[in-house]
């Protein structure tokens, strides 16, 4: 079992969206599932990308999501279900260091799961 000093079972989930009503109700039903502790929506980020052969670019709000390492794929299947990309970024990265009451707070607002 991890220590609540030690950050190796918590990932930091990025994914960007159309809109901040898109973005707010990701996070709310996200959180409301206990399967983060928290979304900041930051407002006003240029995306330039190759899409379908063009290039493209467009005003997006970026979700910045904190959770468990193992509740990973339930964050993404339900974030697919409710985003409206047909291809939505959704990765995550290893939160290699946090606040030992922070990220005691971020285990405590999750549902672990058990094996």
């Amino acid at each position: 079992m991890t220590s609540n000093t030690s950050s190796d079972d918590l990932i930091v989930v990025l994914s960007n969206t159309d809109s901040a009503e898109s973005a707010a109700r990701m996070a709310r039903e996200l959180v409301g599932k206990k399967l983060v502790a928290c979304v900041n929506v930051v407002p006003g980020v240029r995306s330039f990308y190759r899409w379908k052969g063009e290039i493209a670019e467009d005003g997006e709000h970026l979700m910045v999501i904190k959770t468990r390492r193992s509740l990973f794929e339930q964050v993404r299947i339900c974030m697919r279900e409710l985003h409206p990309y047909e291809l939505p970024e959704i990765i995550a990265l290893p939160l290699q260091e946090g606040d030992p009451g922070y990220l005691a707070w971020v285990r405590e607002c999750t549902a672990e799961i058990k094996s």
